[in-house]
């Protein structure tokens, strides 16, 4: 399933308890997006727009969209879940791990609705079937995943020997793959080059 899929889902939940329990508040509904990098650069909130279309809100006439962008810039990200609380939201959607935890220590009443990699793993929630808390939202399990990725360059790529991961070391959802990566790494004979990189 294409990322953009799952944030159609996540349009989904969004659009779902949270809101409906929160809208009272406001006449219109204001959901809060906040992204890493630069507009336009993650189709997140495009699949986000549609999800909540799908569902029957229509942002500028039944729904307000409160759109951050850090530029890359993730120290800022903290500013921007403060502006976003500050205008009341009645729900934070937050794609990635490192917005999301931002947000869980902005606040545990406003809904954090989230795509994550392991969010049980990093203490987001309690449990997939339980999260508990303020947070819910969709697992991509990639840190189960990143073994089969060495696996499957190996088999494209017989002869295989290298390999670089670049990986965002303020991102804890990594750290798991990343030791996934290590024992497969080892069980494949293959030299595993990590390579520290930050978004922008």
């Amino acid at each position: 399933m294409r990322r953009r899929d799952f944030i159609i889902l996540l349009g989904g939940a969004a659009a779902g308890r949270p809101l409906a329990a929160r809208a009272q508040q406001h006449a219109i509904p204001r959901v809060g997006y906040i992204w890493i990098g630069a507009r336009g650069t993650d189709g997140s909130v495009a699949g986000l727009r549609q999800g909540l279309t799908d569902r029957g809100y229509i942002v500028g006439r039944n729904l307000v969209l409160e759109e951050r962008y850090a530029e890359g810039k993730a120290e800022r990200v903290p500013e921007l879940i403060a502006e976003l609380l500050a205008l009341n939201v009645d729900v934070l959607v937050t794609p990635g791990t490192p917005i999301t935890l931002a947000a869980q220590r902005a606040t545990s009443t406003i809904p954090i609705v989230c795509v994550t990699g392991n969010p049980v793993g990093v203490g987001l929630v309690a449990s997939l079937a339980h999260p508990g808390g303020n947070i819910t939202g969709l697992s991509l399990l990639s840190g189960d995943y990143s073994a089969k990725w060495l696996e499957l360059l190996k088999e494209v790529v017989p002869k295989l020997h290298r390999v670089a991961v670049l990986w965002n070391q303020d991102n804890l959802g990594t750290v798991r793959q990343l030791e996934h990566m290590r024992e497969t790494a080892q069980v494949l004979s293959l030299d595993l080059t990590v390579l520290s990189a930050r978004p922008g």
